[in-house]
């Protein structure tokens, strides 16, 4: 069993496709892809919920370990790759944060969404005022009728 599972290391370590894609230099930036990947997608998120701390030890992360990528022989494109994506994510999150919490983008969109709601509101009350009115004039229009039937009916009763 032993000298199997030698014969298939070898046949694996033998050709360069294989014995890369059995090897740390792949698996390792491709099960570390998961976190560049969760930080494009957040990109998409509220900035409310960035949390500048984490992402600042985030891109150093990234910076470190693109780094390392190449300095490690062989040299681990995948890996420099992967942290790339993720520096490259992780500065815009960065960007985000700084812009909504110290460069006025939290007031802008608080301000945005007064405005909706106001709108919103002002339209609700016209459309509440418009109905008032139809029921106005519809009593008024009722009214009227009333008048006059019983004014036809006063005038029968003192003929």
């Amino acid at each position: 069993m032993a000298a199997a599972i030698k014969a298939l290391n070898a046949k694996i370590r033998s050709n360069p496709v294989l014995d890369y894609f059995c090897s740390t230099h792949f698996w390792g930036p491709a099960s570390n892809f998961g976190i560049p990947i969760a930080a494009v997608m957040d990109t998409q998120k509220d900035p409310e919920i960035i949390s500048g701390p984490m992402t600042a030890a985030l891109i150093g992360y990234s910076s470190t370990f693109m780094r390392y990528a190449m300095a490690v022989s062989p040299r681990n494109y995948l890996l420099f790759g992967c942290h790339l994506v993720n520096f490259g994510a992780q500065t815009t999150q960065g960007y985000r944060y700084i812009n909504h919490w110290h460069m006025g983008g939290r007031e802008q969109r608080l301000e945005a969404q007064a405005k909706d709601g106001l709108a919103a509101v002002e339209d609700k009350i016209g459309q509440a005022a418009e109905k008032t009115k139809e029921g106005a004039n519809a009593a008024l229009n009722k009214a009227e009728q009333l008048g006059s039937q019983a004014k036809k009916e006063a005038e029968k009763l003192t003929k």
